[in-house]
């Protein structure tokens, strides 16, 4: 199982929210190390020296994926089934594999998204 992060998991570390952080720890102590993809980063980054200390400290433990032509292809055929429009959670949802589980401020999109895969894919709040 991989901890798939989208923007809302990315906030609430850098707000400092201790449960996040420690589902990161968990993560990072797995096999397998947390992911996202570079169109989260940019829903998030808004740099600055020293601004975002914590999400640049997060960031460096987790795997970002590049937002490339395969990638964009299975989320795309993703939104066509699920019949939504966000990219960035189409791709989110295309980096799973099964039993990965998304950590997420937005459940319901990520749900149907979830849902229009061949895949268990457990969608958890923030």
């Amino acid at each position: 199982m991989t901890l798939i992060l989208d923007s809302g998991a990315l906030i609430a570390l850098e707000g400092d929210d201790r449960r996040m952080w420690r589902r990161l720890k968990g993560a990072l102590q797995s096999e397998s190390p947390p992911r996202t993809h570079g169109g989260v980063i940019a829903q998030v980054w808004r740099g600055g020296t020293g601004r975002q200390a914590r999400l640049a400290t997060a960031l460096q433990a987790i795997e970002v994926t590049a937002l490339d032509a395969a990638v964009g292809r299975r989320a795309g055929v993703l939104l066509a089934r699920a019949g939504l429009t966000d990219a960035i959670d189409a791709a989110l949802v295309a980096l799973t594999d099964h039993g990965d589980r998304i950590i997420t401020s937005d459940p319901g999109d990520l749900a149907v998204l979830a849902a229009s895969t061949d895949r268990r894919i457990d969608i958890v709040p923030v």
